[in-house]
This record gives C-alpha cells, structure tokens and sequence, in this order.
C-alpha cells in the first residue's frame, strides 16, 4: 500500500477513483494506478433478547432479596464491532421464581 501526502499543505490523502484526494483541503493528485482494497463483506449479526420466562432455564442460585435457592437464567448476547474491533459481550440475568426479584451477574 502507498501513502500518499499532500503537496500544498502535507495532510495524508485518501484514496479515491479520481486518484489521491485532501481530506484538509482538497487538492486532487491524479495517479496511473489507485488500488483499493476492502475487507470481507459480511452481514451483521442479530442481537438476541430474551425477555420474560418462557426461554429461561430454571438454575440453582440464591437470590440476593429473599434467599430463595432457585432462579431463572437469561442470556443475552450483544454482538457488534467498533472502529474495527470486535465488541461481542453476553449478560446473564436472573430472576427469582419464587418474590420476583432480578439481579445481573457480569
């Protein structure tokens, strides 16, 4: 890959299919070959909730409210990517089956 810099005022140029362009202020340096390249193209993933019970599973867990010793167990997942890293996380949510009362775990 080549690095191109401006002539009038030494910012770092871009490249584009005019040829190198200033982001700063404008100047166009026309090029024989401008190559450009991408990474893969891909579709973002769906990010899961589960709300409610009806996907829970039943664990044994002590709620932190009444001291009950079972629990529902919810997961979510949230999947993304920023500035090119990639930013996957899940958090487990409980639920008392017995007084109601939710906590996260991290």
């Amino acid at each position: 890959m080549m690095v191109e810099f401006c002539d009038r005022c030494g910012s770092f140029m871009k490249a584009s299919t005019k040829g190198y362009e200033c982001p700063r202020c404008g100047w166009i340096k026309i090029a024989d070959v401008i190559e450009v390249k991408t990474g893969p193209e891909t579709e973002a993933e769906p990010v899961y909730v589960m709300s409610g019970t009806e996907g829970a599973t039943v664990v044994q867990r002590n709620c932190p409210s009444c001291g009950h010793t079972e629990a529902y167990r919810n997961i979510t997942v949230a999947l993304g990517e920023h500035a090119g890293v990639s930013n996957d996380r899940s958090v487990e949510k409980y639920r008392c089956t017995k007084c109601g009362h939710s906590w996260v775990v991290n």
